[in-house]
């Protein structure tokens, strides 16, 4: 069923999820609470991914998972499985879960509308793989989005769900870390939130005790809890990549672990309350 309009004027509220999430129960109770937004006239992007799935079905499929520096290696045959997944199997079983609720989504890749521009990234050095420059294959950077195709389907009363794979204009297709895609929407929409949601409740003081979360961070306090040591791993490149979004002009970002009923909500009317909030 088509939903209402949003309300015009009223920034935009990014999500991304990524693929543990997509995969999981977890987007049955997301769709609700994404229902409870929508009726309320909020106008909602999904972005997400699939690392999880493609590296389970390139494992059944006998294809190794190559990852130089933390990014997967996309060659041609790791190309057509982040196709089969990203586009296929994931957009669309979210898209089921979202028509569940209620909701109107329509399920987007780059190559919709080219609502993803993307250029292949060239050979460059990364940290921890030596001075050499690498080729990733067919990864991409962003370069623009289709943000009219975005209103255009706000406007209708739909919910816009994309698949990270970029495409250029002579229809080459790229895969793009949907961090990255989720970050750069939000700032190229000047999006009022961006919702980061991961298998990581958030940012913590000590990662083996979810009760150290740190419940609301300014960027300059982010950046003090990356030099002295108490954001560790994954999470240092998640904070700083953020912190860039929110420099961009977006509202705030949360990033959001396992959730449950309702709690996407709260993130909502209660920055804080779940996860970590990060504001300028």
């Amino acid at each position: 069923m088509t939903q209402p309009a949003p309300t015009p004027g009223v920034r935009p509220l990014v999500i991304k999820l990524g693929g543990e999430v997509v995969g999981s129960g977890e987007a049955a109770l997301l769709a609700g609470d994404l229902r409870t937004l929508v009726a309320e006239g909020a106008r909602v992007a999904i972005v997400h991914g699939g690392g999880p799935q493609a590296t389970d079905l390139q494992k059944r499929l006998g294809l190794p998972t190559v990852q130089i520096a933390g990014r997967r290696v996309t060659d041609a045959a790791t190309l057509d499985v982040m196709k089969m997944v990203l586009a296929g199997k994931l957009n669309v079983d979210l898209c089921a879960a979202l028509l569940a609720a209620g909701l109107s989504p329509v399920g987007l890749h780059g190559a919709s509308g080219h609502v993803i521009r993307a250029t292949r990234r060239p050979p460059r050095p990364y940290p921890s793989a030596g001075p050499e420059p690498v080729d990733l294959g067919f990864v991409g950077d962003v370069t623009g989005y289709n943000l009219g195709l975005l209103e255009t389907l706000w406007a209708a009363g739909h919910v816009p769900v994309i698949a990270c794979l970029g495409a250029d204009a002579a229809g080459g297709i790229y895969n793009i870390n949907a961090d990255l895609v989720g970050n750069q929407l939000a700032a190229a929409l000047g999006a009022q939130r961006l919702f980061l949601v991961t298998s990581t409740p958030g940012v913590l003081r000590d990662v083996a005790d979810p009760s150290t979360r740190l419940t609301r961070l300014t960027c300059a306090e982010a950046r003090a809890a990356i030099a002295d040591g108490t954001v560790t791993g994954g999470m240092i490149a998640k904070l700083e990549e953020a912190i860039a979004v929110v420099d961009q002009g977006v509202g705030a970002i949360h990033i959001l672990g396992k959730l449950a009923a309702g709690d996407l909500v709260r993130a909502v009317r209660e920055p804080g309350s779940v996860g970590t909030t990060l504001v300028a």
